[in-house]
């Protein structure tokens, strides 16, 4: 019994045919779609304020208003974030230097024990 070639090529454990070559791809980059999702609902928002403000320029003005209480809201709270994020960063690097200075004791010691 013979065989055509594109069988006998499947068997080849280098060689395949060209539809099992074939690889779907799975997406691509996912920050694109990330970003796409997001423009997406932006659109939606802006239809619908338009829609329900009759005027997508009373639309736009109800979103920067949003934006700009988000903002504001941010500014505000940056300095006390700064001061707790320091406050913890000092507090972890004396932490650190504590373990550290444990650990240089305990090895001096073992070094004097040899």
């Amino acid at each position: 019994m013979r065989f055509s070639e594109p069988v006998r090529m499947a068997d080849d454990g280098e060689h395949s045919p060209v539809w099992a070559r074939t690889k779907r791809r799975s997406g691509g980059n996912p920050l694109v779609g990330i970003i796409v999702t997001l423009l997406a609902l932006f659109g939606v928002l802006t239809a619908v304020l338009g829609i329900k403000e009759q005027s997508l320029a009373e639309g736009g003005a109800m979103m920067d208003g949003w934006i700009t209480k988000g903002v504001s809201t941010v500014r505000g709270e940056a300095p006390r974030v700064a001061d707790e994020a320091a406050d913890a960063a000092g507090a972890a690097a004396e932490k650190a230097g504590d373990v550290a200075q444990a650990g240089a004791a305990a090895a001096s010691d073992e070094m004097k024990k040899q």
